[in-house]
């Protein structure tokens, strides 16, 4: 490992001898989930060499979403040819049992691509094991193994086809983003222009989604889409990654009305940890992380409040500036404030996870909560809707 884990998950909550140890406890007791997980790995797993390779590559095409790309899924390459023993070694020194593996949906070649990434993981790492049910994740945790399932974040791919959901179900898909940042077929996304709402298609997705068992994520989506989703589907509807208007306006963050809805559908509500989505301060730091977990547990109770990072991205800084400029062609506009270099302080590296346990510690969280927070709640909605 380039750097020792010790430096990690020490940000300074002012806990006594005897929290620090609860806070250890629940983090090594607990299975934990990450409805985001875009590690394990980040920019200091990254050698000169390993840059140079993502740079050389970018030369050829200079495509700012090829370079980015091929940089986040270099460290999963090179641990699948057991060449790059960071990968487990941060997936470990984070504490997480979980973590979903994406796919990408613009089109049915990247779909492919990915579910092909995700399957070598599974068929080449001993210690990583293929999540399709909820007694996976429970399994890998007795095992002491980690967990993965796969998802998606966009439903572009499909076109109008429904059947294509049968056929990424079968291998292994389990859980969807109805929308990305901008309107599809399904409905429109939280940066569109208009706030329209699930379509006629979209009603039909996410009843087939319903009776395949597939999780229905509206992390993404517009406000209006996010209600109708919840009214539409007759199982629990999860927001993988957001945040709470309540405390910070942004469009990717959530209205109190959608994080009722969520709830109500028994769902679960993963807070990501990127900076700009979080606060306008200029230093952002895991305590505004911890103030959004605070309003939604206040909102709709702490059994709905989960992790979904979404950041920091698996790429050197060379590979997140190709992010910023990107960013515009996936719908984010200036005034989202993207910053691609900027983390929480507190929350730099996936190996600062044990932070969050810590924080929710100092938050005065019980321990069956804090647990909940960790994993347990995605863990029951996972089980109401795939088994």
């Amino acid at each position: 490992m380039t750097e020792t884990a010790e430096r990690f998950g020490t940000f300074d909550f002012g806990l006594s001898a005897e929290q620090e140890e609860r806070a250890r406890r629940l983090h090594a007791e607990a299975i934990v989930i990450d409805t985001l997980f875009q590690g394990p790995c980040g920019r200091r797993s990254f050698t000169a060499e390993m840059v140079a390779e993502v740079e050389a590559d970018y030369e050829r095409h200079r495509h700012p979403e090829r370079g980015l790309f091929y940089a986040v899924q270099m460290p999963v390459r090179r641990a699948i040819r057991g060449e790059f023993p960071d990968f487990e070694a941060c997936w470990r020194a984070a504490g997480i049992t979980a973590g979903n593996r994406q796919t990408g949906m613009m089109t049915l070649e990247q779909a492919f691509e990915g579910f092909a990434l995700a399957q070598a993981q599974f068929d080449h790492l001993p210690w990583l094991v293929k999540a399709l049910r909820a007694e996976d994740f429970r399994r890998a945790k007795r095992e002491g193994r980690c967990a993965g399932f796969v998802s998606t974040q966009n439903t572009v791919a499909i076109g109008l086809e429904l059947n294509w959901l049968d056929r990424f179900y079968e291998l292994g898909m389990r859980m969807i983003q109805l929308t990305y940042n901008s309107m599809n077929h399904v409905g429109a996304g939280c940066t569109e222009r208009t706030d329209a709402g699930v379509s006629e298609f979209g009603v039909q997705l996410i009843k087939r989604m319903n009776q395949l068992g597939m999780i229905v994520d509206t992390g993404h989506c517009g406000r209006q889409t996010t209600l109708d989703a919840c009214a539409i589907s007759d199982r629990p509807v999860v927001a993988s990654h957001t945040s709470a208007q309540g405390v910070y306006h942004h469009d990717r963050g959530k209205s109190d009305a959608e994080l009722k809805a969520i709830a109500a559908t028994g769902g679960y509500i993963g807070v990501y940890a990127v900076p700009f989505f979080l606060t306008g301060a200029a230093e952002a730091t895991v305590e505004h992380f911890l103030d959004h977990i605070d309003y939604i547990a206040r909102l709709v109770g702490p059994q709905h409040v989960g992790i979904g990072t979404d950041w920091p991205m698996q790429a050197p800084e060379w590979g997140l500036r190709k992010l910023d400029e990107w960013s515009t062609q996936i719908g984010f506009r200036a005034e989202h404030n993207l910053n691609s270099l900027r983390t929480l302080v507190g929350f730099d590296d996936y190996r600062d996870y044990p932070n969050f346990t810590r924080g929710l510690v100092k938050r005065g969280y019980s321990d069956p909560e804090i647990k909940g927070i960790l994993g347990e709640n995605f863990l029951r909605v996972f089980e109401q809707v795939c088994g």
